[in-house]
């Protein structure tokens, strides 16, 4: 079965955001009055249940994902998945725009092998046409392709359905956040956000996004996130791992902690920043950006987003995407608050029903 790693529009689908720590589900409701939040609750996954974005115990993964469902009360019975950009290979290509789209499908994967270095049935494949123009001799239809590794993509499909729920939609994490990034835009400072960097800092991965005018231009994924400070708390102060994790913003902490330890992890992800746009800089035709915006559950850490804006000179932001939803009653304002900054992927999730 191969994957539908662009999906098709349809009713609203129930956000499923298999990360390397925990479970999200967010489910969304659309009116003219804008996205109401319907549905939310996250669940811890254990340590190495998900290893290098992949998925190692497909039980305790399933199991997570049920629980968080059953807290969230959601009624949805069909879901939105998506995994990571690097797991995933993409393609732009040129095709003749007068084919129908069952002519295009034929030709995409006669021809797939050109650019997909696996062998075609490893792999779940899809495509999506971009946008079409015309040349001097003939009408050229851009098409993206999108290919990943079936294995992975059915060990996250077997997760959300072991809950019950309908996997309809497999997507990319990168698009996800684009399509989220329509929620954070007008909280951005005044008209300078055609460039904007938006900086998710995980657990253990670091994923700089590029928008240009609202169009991601640009991924990278870096090995390096808020789990390198859990465990220097635990190290220092001979402390549990959910103690450590209680204790992260200096409360009840020893007094040279900020000094010795938080200090020292801001440093690190200003330079981790720094270094990811010069990659960024190096490889494209631009050598700046007009903002930053941080995302994941790092983003809220005390004192970061100061330490960002003053060291990198640039307006910088908390991503917070429900800023301007209403919220149903049944929903743990205080629990989606905290967790705002890293449910993007969620929420570009919860989206694709009304894209």
């Amino acid at each position: 079965m191969l994957a539908n790693l662009f999906g098709k529009k349809g009713k609203a689908l129930l956000g499923v955001d298999i990360s390397s720590t925990s479970v999200k589900v967010l489910e969304l409701s659309r009116s003219d009055a804008g996205y109401r939040v319907e549905a939310y609750a996250s669940e811890a996954l254990p340590n190495n249940a998900i290893m290098e974005q992949n998925i190692h115990n497909d039980e305790e993964v399933g199991e997570a994902v049920k629980r968080a469902l059953i807290k969230s009360r959601s009624g949805a019975k069909r879901a939105a998945l998506a995994v990571a950009g690097s797991a995933v290979i993409t393609k732009t290509i040129q095709m003749n725009a007068n084919l129908s789209e069952s002519e295009m499908d034929l030709q995409i994967r006669a021809e797939a092998d050109q650019y997909i270095p696996y062998p075609l049935e490893e792999v779940s494949l899809d495509w999506e046409v971009q946008n079409t123009g015309v040349d001097e001799t003939e009408a050229v239809a851009q098409v993206l392709l999108a290919a990943c590794r079936s294995d992975t993509v059915e060990r996250r499909k077997d997760a959300v359905e072991y809950s019950g729920l309908e996997a309809v939609v497999v997507d990319i994490e990168a698009y996800c956040t684009e399509r989220a990034f329509e929620l954070i835009r007008d909280h951005l400072d005044g008209d300078a956000n055609e460039a904007v960097a938006i900086i998710d800092i995980g657990a253990t991965m670091t994923t700089l996004s590029v928008l240009h005018n609202g169009v991601s231009i640009y991924t990278r994924e870096q090995l390096f996130g808020g789990r390198q400070l859990i465990d220097d708390i635990m190290r220092r102060y001979s402390l549990s791992e959910q103690e450590a994790a209680a204790a992260r913003d200096g409360d009840g902490l020893p007094g040279d902690y900020e000094d010795e330890l938080l200090e020292p992890f801001r440093n690190a992800v200003v330079q981790q920043i720094s270094r990811s746009l010069q990659f960024f800089f190096s490889s494209s035709q631009f050598n700046e950006v007009d903002c930053l915006v941080l995302a994941g559950g790092t983003a809220t850490l005390a004192g970061l987003v100061d330490k960002v804006q003053e060291d990198m000179g640039l307006p910088t932001v908390v991503a917070n995407p429900f800023r301007d939803m209403s919220v149903s009653s049944k929903v743990n304002v205080k629990l989606l608050s905290n967790d705002a900054p890293s449910l993007l992927v969620a929420c570009g999730l919860a989206m694709r029903g009304f894209n």
